[in-house]
This record gives structure tokens, sequence and C-alpha cells, in this order.
């Protein structure tokens, strides 16, 4: 069994937040939520604003493990939503948990900082990226950041490229009609399981990036041996399994690849 770990769970109120923060609870872990809103069936849960570092060092307070999902999904305004919510609050999430007692940071990436490679496939973590949005393009600051926090300030960061994971029925029928979403697609359940696994890794490196999705229908589109080998992660589900626990409801956070 895995040491009992005390944990943050940013975006907790969104669709992989709960399933993060569901899996957790069930291995013993102590966790919190922090969102816009209080999370439904978390009893340890704080609504805040990322954007206010008062509300996030009340969160993080004892913390040894953040786990960074918040973030505004997509392709929205960057002045008004992307900015404040994955740039601004992504600086003021990792400064707290520098300055705190956080140990270790789980970052949430996208598989949408490789839309419209042409291949070829799968996508392994060496690969470039190229983003194609500016929603994307806070994914890759956020990687370099987590960089930054990792050997200059000595946290330990681990990155994790999610797959397309549904947050409503509309988003799912497009991934259904998506030419790569069904090999693209990280089933909440899966989802996780992968990052309970991060956050229960005995030695981690010092910064690490890794791919997660489900299985794969035909080709594996994101190259999942990182995962296997750093977290023992293997996932369980094949799309559509798993796809009736990613109903809406999500504050802050959603991925598509």
């Amino acid at each position: 069994m895995a040491r009992a770990r005390t944990v943050l769970v940013t975006g907790s109120a969104g669709r992989l937040g709960r399933a993060v923060a569901a899996e957790l609870l069930a291995r013993g872990h102590r966790v919190r939520g922090f969102d816009r809103v209080v999370t439904p069936g978390l009893p340890e849960s704080s609504a805040g604003d990322l954007t206010r570092p008062a509300d996030l060092a009340r969160a993080m307070a004892g913390a040894e493990t953040l786990v960074h999902l918040a973030a505004t999904p997509d392709e929205a305004d960057f002045l008004t939503e992307l900015l404040p919510n994955n740039v601004v609050g992504l600086y003021h999430a990792l400064e707290e948990a520098r300055q705190s007692s956080v140990t270790r940071v789980i970052l949430a990436s996208t598989g949408q900082l490789f839309r419209g490679h042409p291949g070829p496939f799968p996508i392994t973590p060496e690969t470039p990226v190229s983003p194609r949005n500016w929603y994307a393009s806070t994914k890759v600051l956020l990687e370099a950041a987590g960089h930054v926090y990792a050997h200059v300030h000595g946290l330990d960061v681990l990155v994790i490229r999610c797959g397309w994971c549904p947050r409503d029925p509309a988003h799912a029928a497009e991934l259904a009609q998506s030419p790569y979403g069904k090999d693209s697609y990280l089933s909440p359940g899966d989802a996780g399981r992968c990052f309970a696994a991060a956050v229960e890794l005995e030695l981690a490196p010092r910064f690490a990036v890794v791919h997660a999705t489900s299985r794969p229908v035909g080709s594996p589109r994101y190259d999942l041996g990182p995962a296997r080998a750093l977290l023992g992660y293997e996932p369980r589900d094949r799309w559509p399994e798993g796809l009736e626990l990613a109903g809406g409801g999500g504050a802050t956070e959603a991925h598509r690849p």
C-alpha cells in the first residue's frame, strides 16, 4: 500500500477533477478540492479563484502534493479567460507550491500540443510540439514553467499530457466523429488511475513528461510506454467504456487532444 498523502486537486469540480479526487480518496489519501465552486461529494473542498493567491494559500496549507488540473479549455477568449486562468492562475499555483510544504506537483497538459501533427505515430514525449491555438500555447507555457520549478526551485514535477476526455454528451459526439478521437480517448477512470499513480510514485524524477490515454480502438496515437515505465500505468478502458462517468459540470478544466 502506498503511503497516504495530503493532496490538493485544483479544478476538482470538473470531470477530470472529480475522477482524480475519487480515485485518490478510494486509495486512502486525504484530498482537498479547489475550484470556482465547492466540489460535490468531497468533504474537504473550497471555492476560490486561481488569480487570488490568498485563496490558493488557504487551500494548499499542509498539502504535500499539488495536482493542478484547473484551466479554461479549448479556444476560449485569451485575454478574459485563458490569460487569467491558464497563465496567471498557473503562476500563482506554482508560486504557492514553492512557498508551501508541497514537494511534488503534477500538471495536466494536453494532446492539443500536437493538433494537426502529420506523424509518425505514436507521438512521444520527445516529439516537437506543434500547438494550433492559444489554449494549447498556454499548455506549452505550463510545461516550460514546470521545468523551471523543477530545476530552479527543486520541486518534483510530473506533466501528464491528457488525451480526449469528453466533458459532456456533445463533446463525446464530437470525439466519435473525429478520425483520431477513439484512439485518443481518455476515460475518467483511466485518468483517475494515471494521476493517482503519479501521486503515489515513490522515487520521482525531478521532471518528467508522459502521455495518458485509454486503450486505442485502432493504432495508438500517443506512446504510453513512458507512463507504463515510470508510473506503472496500464489503461483499462477502450472507447466508449467509462463514458458514463464523463458528465458535465466541470468548472475550470477540460482536455481534448
